[in-house]
């Protein structure tokens, strides 16, 4: 016979439970803990394997960006939801702000936007990537990123790096995960 561990002896009465367990076991409570964890666990499963078995749904801003660079502003894949790096513009007069507070605004409208056509929220993020090309310009984006983010508070990293128009100052990029409605 294979064992899995050779050199360990294993217990022989794991199926036994212990005098306290068993008590607990013949009270209506306990009947009702052991079904309310077996139900937790079947509903995590069935979330999480959902994520799998659902299709794949691809939000548009109607950004020009979106074909020419072949990118989608969000991708929705069960109860999750990846919304693209989002910049300032406004997409209806393909429009920019040179300002970097303004264009941090936009970027939550924009996004709220993408979110609301997968069937999210704001509410519903759970890690955002803030990229800025000039680090002196994220002190003053703060009080935008607290008004849209402030209670919602998700997992956050930001970068300084190259923006590929010179106009772009900020671009945020969230995951959010819907919750169960």
């Amino acid at each position: 016979m294979l064992r899995p561990y050779p050199n360990k002896t294993l217990p022989t009465n794991l199926s036994q439970p212990t005098a306290p367990e068993q008590s607990l076991r013949r009270t209506p409570v306990g009947v009702l803990v052991m079904l309310k964890s077996c139900a937790t666990l079947i509903h995590t499963w069935l979330r999480f394997l959902s994520a799998f078995a659902m299709s794949r749904t691809l939000i548009s801003s109607g950004s020009p960006f979106e074909h020419d660079i072949a990118y989608s502003r969000a991708v929705v894949q069960g109860d999750w939801v990846f919304v693209s790096g989002t910049t300032g513009f406004d997409y209806a007069t393909m429009t920019i702000s040179n300002d970097v507070v303004a264009q941090a605004e936009q970027c939550f409208q924009n996004i709220a936007a993408a979110l609301a056509q997968a069937g999210a929220s704001l509410a519903d993020v759970v890690r955002v990537t803030y990229l800025l090309s000039n680090r002196d310009d994220f002190a003053p984006c703060w009080p935008v990123l607290r008004k849209h983010l402030g209670e919602v508070r998700p997992a956050a990293t930001m970068q300084c790096v190259g923006l590929l128009d010179p106009r772009m100052k900020i671009e945020i990029e969230v995951t959010a995960l819907k919750a169960p409605r």
